[in-house]
């Protein structure tokens, strides 16, 4: 809570803000940043918020109620300013901005055409790598079978450049027609080129003239008495066809649109985005959005704008807008989307005619998709909740825990030993909670202590955290389902030094997350589960007693026969085979095995790298990195041969060889020195 020393510090600050565009950050007594906003001129902007209580939102006197710092950047202009913006909320995900989610989890078409032989693939990401994107494509099945088709007419690459500069035989996808082979020679560059510029023309839309083409073709090789070459090309009209039916006829036939639909229930959005080329629906984007409570359509519609278009592969002519912007707001996102496009821009909200009907449909997808989430939502709940209540009910708890807490240890051989720690809040994960732990104290293969440092480090420092929050006035803490039993704890060094886990994602807590959950070890488990049985559990519990938190309850679950220990009980609990709450702890025992497994295997190779490519003279971390992202692992680098290496960019000749000898272990020639003006063991490669 704000105090009133810090409003007036802060009323201040504000009095000396400049009359120039930019960017400013609320942030609480934490340094948390709570809000991302841009404004044309920042004294003004910021100013309203200390106005009156009566004229601000509810939204707004909860912001401001946290506020304890401002932070500000200024910006040559108003398009400089909205870039920043969505740049800082992207990577400090800020409670109350309207933050569009699921962006990283539609696959995208990506044409290499920064390449000599360009290739297509399917990617999750988009790079600034000068190659051609397309998409984001909301269903990857309906993508795929649309490769396959694509494929009968365009006939590209699929090969590695490891592979294409190996040369060779082609593959058997030459000999059905399915690539040109240029590996082997057998197109030249001009011919593939030419299929590839078709390729992009049919994904931005520009269908018709290809297919008119591929007719006319079709009839002169029957005329031609050329039945084969009339049949294949018959095919290819064929497989262009069914691409095509997927596509729904909706709109104007010229020009390119995006359509964009908005719905919204309480704090929560989704909106649909309707690619239109040519009068055609060639594709569709669903995504949601959270933090609109409080806030006009038109303020959400601007935020999804700028959010969206941010990191969309492709800017279309026109965007159709189911409702206007906010004044001033309009003319910076054109300019913004107008420079990220090369082009003029419009965004136009249609008030009837074939345009308005394209934002009408999108609207009712929109509705649908926002009904069918809270449908899934309230199911979701249901099931968690009747696991949760049937867990308890087994385990003899006194009511269902809210958040249980599951570890797990990776090792091989006692060698990057590490611990993991997967949260559930109401029987679902909460991924901001997840901590990893290196183990610190143990040598050698030993669980049990290995699983007892990383408890006592977990639960020690959440003791302290709750300490601290007491001293601290205003300050929240965790509120679990128990009143905590205290004891003395255990000597400073018994278990090693406390240490806070890794996050799994970005540090701090989930946007979603209550300040109570907000990141940090204060909130303690209603509930612990431990992956093992009778060993690992009597571990846990002497790091339980140690602490004083007699309280917890604290469970093992064997992996062989799914039994579950309890402390003090000699038979294990048996759990029916079907019974959600069995699953749902297999769920979370599966997720912290998964967890420590992928950091294990991550120091693993940091290891590896280590230990071979560290070790080489002339590599340095940037020939490291360039090596790894050229050839995907150390396996393949391995494989390389010295020519191969030479070719990945930052790399020399002298570097190759060295690269080479270190990986087939060969000794270095006697006579062999650093050459005049080569760099040696990193030098100049920082």
């Amino acid at each position: 809570m704000t105090t009133g020393t810090q409003l007036a510090a802060l009323r201040e600050r504000v009095a000396d803000l400049p009359e120039r565009p930019g960017v400013y950050l609320f942030k609480d007594a934490e340094g948390e940043v709570l809000y991302v906003g841009k404004a044309r001129s920042l004294r003004q902007r910021v100013r309203s918020y200390f106005q009156s209580s009566k004229y601000l939102t509810a939204r707004i006197l909860r912001l401001m109620q946290r506020v304890a710092d401002l932070e500000f950047i200024v910006t040559r202009n108003e398009v400089e300013a909205l870039i920043l913006e969505n740049t800082l909320i992207k990577r400090y995900r800020p409670r109350y901005n309207v933050r569009l989610r699921d962006d990283k989890t539609y696959p995208y078409l990506k044409i290499t055409v920064n390449e000599r032989w360009p290739r297509v693939s399917v990617v999750r990401q988009v790079k600034d790598d000068g190659a051609r994107y397309f998409g984001p494509y909301t269903f990857s099945a309906s993508l795929q079978e649309a490769l396959r088709l694509i494929r009968r007419v365009f006939p590209y690459r699929t090969c590695s450049n490891h592979r294409l500069a190996r040369g060779g035989r082609p593959c058997l996808h030459y000999y059905i027609g399915r690539c040109l082979a240029p590996c082997a020679g057998l197109c030249d560059e001009e011919q593939y080129d030419g299929m590839i510029r078709e390729l992009i023309a049919f994904l931005e839309g520009r269908s018709r003239e290809m297919l008119n083409r591929v007719e006319r073709q079709m009839q002169e090789a029957a005329e031609n008495l050329e039945f084969e070459r009339a049949a294949e090309l018959r095919d290819q009209l064929r497989a262009l066809h069914q691409v095509l039916e997927q596509q729904q006829a909706a709109g104007p036939r010229r020009g390119e649109q995006d359509a964009i639909g908005l719905a919204r229930e309480g704090d929560r959005a989704h909106a649909q985005v309707f690619f239109v080329r040519e009068g055609k629906v060639i594709g569709r984007e669903q995504l949601s959005l959270s933090g609109v409570e409080g806030l006009a359509d038109e303020e959400v519609l601007a935020a999804f704008l700028t959010q969206y278009y941010s990191r969309a592969s492709y800017v279309p002519q026109e965007v159709l807008l189911p409702c206007d912007l906010p004044e001033g707001e309009a003319e910076v996102i054109t300019r913004w989307l107008g420079e990220r496009r090369g082009h003029r821009v419009r965004l136009h909200r249609p008030r009837r005619g074939a345009k308005r009907r394209l934002v009408e449909m999108a609207e009712h997808n929109a509705r649908l998709l926002l009904e069918r989430a809270e449908t899934e939502e309230r199911a979701r709940d249901d099931r968690a909740r009747r696991a949760l209540e049937e867990l308890a009910d087994y385990l003899g708890l006194e009511e269902p825990p809210r958040r249980i807490e599951c570890y797990d240890i990776s090792n091989l051989q006692g060698a990057q030993a590490v611990g993991s720690m997967v949260v559930m809040i109401d029987g679902e994960p909460r991924k901001s909670e997840y901590r990893r732990f290196r183990i610190q104290t143990v040598e050698g293969p030993n669980d049990f202590a290995s699983m007892q440092e990383v408890l006592y480090r977990r639960l020690r420092r959440g003791l302290q955290e709750r300490e601290e929050a007491r001293k601290a006035p205003g300050r929240a803490v965790g509120t679990p389902n128990r009143a905590l039993v205290l004891r003395p704890t255990a000597p400073e060094g018994l278990l090693g030094s406390l240490s806070e886990g890794m996050p799994e994602g970005a540090a701090g807590g989930s946007p979603d997350s209550t300040p109570e959950e907000a990141g940090g070890f204060a909130d303690l488990p209603d509930m612990i589960l431990i992956d093992g049985g009778k060993g690992q559990l009597s571990a846990a519990v002497e790091v339980l007693d140690r602490l004083g938190l007699v309280d917890i309850p604290v469970f093992g679950l064997a992996k062989r026969f799914e039994l579950v220990f309890a402390p003090g009980r000699p038979d294990p609990i048996v759990i029916p085979r079907d019974s959600p709450a069995l699953h749902l702890l297999q769920r979370i025992r599966d997720e912290a095995h998964r967890f420590a497994l992928t950091y294990h295997r991550k120091l693993r190779q940091r290891a590896a790298l280590h230990s071979v490519l560290e070790e080489v003279p002339g590599i340095g971390p940037r020939r490291r990195k360039a090596l790894l992202e050229a050839f995907g692992s150390l396996d393949a680098i391995a494989r390389a041969t010295e020519d191969e290496l030479a070719a990945v960019p930052g790399m020399t000749r002298k570097a190759a060889e060295a690269v080479y000898r270190a990986f087939h272990r060969l000794p270095r020639p006697e006579a062999a020195g650093d050459a005049p003006g080569e760099p040696g063991d990193g030098a100049g490669d920082e």
